[in-house]
């Protein structure tokens, strides 16, 4: 209890420079562009265009309001992707102030997950829009989608702890990570319907690819207008809480060798 107290304490305190680097990093991705943060609307909203135009009309799959279903897998994918490429490099890229004062070394890789989280909610904005123009009838269910983003959110931390302590001591995981994540978009039911797919590879994603949980939760609620299955919320949340731990786990027990090598 004692040990855990401590960890709180001094949270709490570096508090501060984790806000810091939120900012930072929400800034520097919108430096020196004309319409800055509109491009978290606009980036997501010109993407599902394209996705709808390629899958809509030359694969012509049979899903009713497909751009929002399109739309809804594509944000929470690509909040996983880019906030686990940032937190990749969030211990490597700060070796310089590592080296001059002691930081709690999650920090940044925390910081670099949160500002993707940040970005997300800023695109949610696009998702909304979608949801007007397509007619998306607004229920009690969506006070639900904020605990499906924390799911997702602890979900990312962890594998994102588990990837940055991974870059320090080997650096060729970026390259089979990108590998990793092109096989993920396919491996998830973002744009096209699980049910196109073989009986056997339907259920390998169901019950192996988290992303699944928690896209499929989202989009039970906008476009069914129902709740999620409790077994899909209690896979999810159980995944989430599972990949926090062992990146953490796995974290803490490498942190004090990342000075040798970066």
């Amino acid at each position: 209890m004692t040990m855990i107290t401590k960890r709180v304490e001094v949270f709490r305190r570096y508090w501060p420079l984790l806000e810091q680097l939120v900012m930072k990093d929400i800034k520097l991705k919108y430096r020196r562009s004309f319409l800055g943060y509109l491009w978290s609307i606009l980036n997501p909203l010109m993407i599902m265009g394209i996705m709808m135009l390629i899958f809509s009309n030359m694969f012509r799959f049979d899903i009713d309001n497909y751009p929002v279903y399109l739309i809804i897998g594509q944000t929470i994918y690509n909040f996983v992707s880019e906030s686990t490429n940032q937190a990749m490099w969030s211990i490597t890229g700060n070796a310089a102030l590592m080296k001059k004062t002691y930081v709690p070394k999650y920090i940044f890789t925390l910081s670099r997950i949160t500002s993707s989280f940040v970005n997300m909610v800023f695109a949610l904005g696009a998702m909304i829009i979608v949801f007007f123009v397509c007619r998306v009838k607004f229920t009690a269910f969506m006070l639900f989608i904020p605990v499906i983003l924390a799911q997702v959110y602890l979900f990312a931390l962890g594998l994102g702890l588990f990837l940055a302590q991974g870059t320090v001591f080997f650096r060729d995981i970026q390259y089979i990570y990108s590998a990793c994540l092109t096989a993920w978009m396919y491996a998830t039911p973002i744009f096209y319907p699980i049910s196109q797919l073989p009986e056997r590879l339907a259920w390998l994603i169901k019950h192996v690819n988290p992303l699944y949980s928690y896209i499929t939760q989202f989009r039970v609620i906008v476009l069914e207008g129902a709740f999620p299955d409790g077994r899909l919320i209690l896979y999810g949340s159980a995944m989430s809480l599972l990949m926090l731990g062992a990146g953490s786990w796995v974290f803490m027990k490498t942190q004090d060798k990342f000075i040798l090598y970066i």
